[in-house]
């Protein structure tokens, strides 16, 4: 039932000669136009499963450009199933429109429950599951960024024996779900480093739940302020990489762990002979609706 690809190819980043290292990226966001990068492998288990325990409804939760949102409502249209998106922001109840991300979603047929902020953050209580499921009746449930243990397992699978000669994996955290699972296949030979895309301190603890080796990193001197922050440096490098590489990244993930790599090579950090790949995991879709943000506030946008 659910839609296979082949593995993706790794592009090589021609660097000058004299960085001393060799930088990689694992295309993963040319898996599937609208359900690419982690969000595929994230959902494939999961939707599996729904359908062997005879679902015919996913509900799930995301924010206003959220990659999640985006991928549960067109994989569910692909396969068949209702979709439900809980979505934070009650102002965004007469902005659909306007949203590109919440657009698509409405045209892939995912139904919206708009609700508070604070209403929000109960969304793994059980009060406020039961309440759901009062008012849209039974459903599977994938959490907000699509991370539990069937997502770990999609995600153990982005890396094959091809791999093996990288001394690094490079990845953008959001909810730690991608990073867990390629931790999980890594040889002892290899470390992953990661790149948070959000402030905090949390994220050093979800990963160790799903975690089962310890030969992993995270960098958090990249995340521009926090979750979907932006400024005009992050964008001049986005489209500038675009034009030396050939290479779109997103705004949220992907550009600012590869900014994160850039600086970290120009530092010296790896050291000479390095192999490095870097997971580009998708969530392009976002750029459009980032790209309104931006020019509201008079910033160049991302081309």
């Amino acid at each position: 039932m659910i839609f296979e690809f082949e593995n993706t190819v790794n592009e090589l980043v021609n660097l000058p000669k004299e960085t001393g290292v060799e930088l990689f990226i694992k295309r993963e966001d040319q898996l599937h136009a609208f359900v690419s990068g982690n969000k595929y492998r994230k959902l494939k288990y999961n939707l599996l499963q729904a359908e062997k325990s005879g679902f015919k409804t996913l509900l799930t939760f995301g924010g206003a450009f959220s990659n999640h949102i985006a991928a549960v409502s067109s994989a569910g249209n692909i396969l068949g199933f209702k979709t439900i998106g809980i979505i934070r922001g009650e102002e965004l109840r007469d902005k659909i429109s306007e949203n590109p991300t919440l657009n698509f979603a409405k045209e892939n047929g995912m139904q919206f429950k708009f609700v508070s902020r604070g209403l929000y953050r109960n969304k793994t209580s059980d009060d406020f599951l039961n309440e759901l499921k009062n008012e849209f009746g039974n459903f599977y449930l994938i959490p907000e960024g699509g991370t539990n243990s069937l997502a770990i397992k999609g995600c153990e699978e982005i890396l094959t024996d091809n791999d093996e000669t990288f001394d690094y994996i490079c990845c953008a955290v959001g909810t730690g779900g991608t990073i867990s699972g390629l931790i999980n296949c890594l040889k002892p030979s290899q470390q992953v480093l990661g790149f948070p895309a959000l402030k905090g301190d949390f994220l050093q603890q979800d990963i160790s739940k799903f975690a089962r080796q310890t030969n992993w990193k995270l960098i958090s001197d990249y995340h521009f302020g926090g979750y979907a922050k932006i400024n005009e440096e992050l964008v001049t490098f986005i489209n500038q990489f675009k034009i030396d590489f050939d290479i779109p990244l997103d705004p949220v993930y992907t550009g600012k762990m590869l900014y994160g790599i850039m600086d970290l090579i120009e530092k010296n950090y790896f050291p000479k002979g390095s192999k490095i790949l870097a997971i580009h995991t998708g969530g392009l879709q976002g750029i459009d609706g980032m790209n309104v943000v931006l020019k509201n506030k008079s910033l160049p946008i991302i081309e």
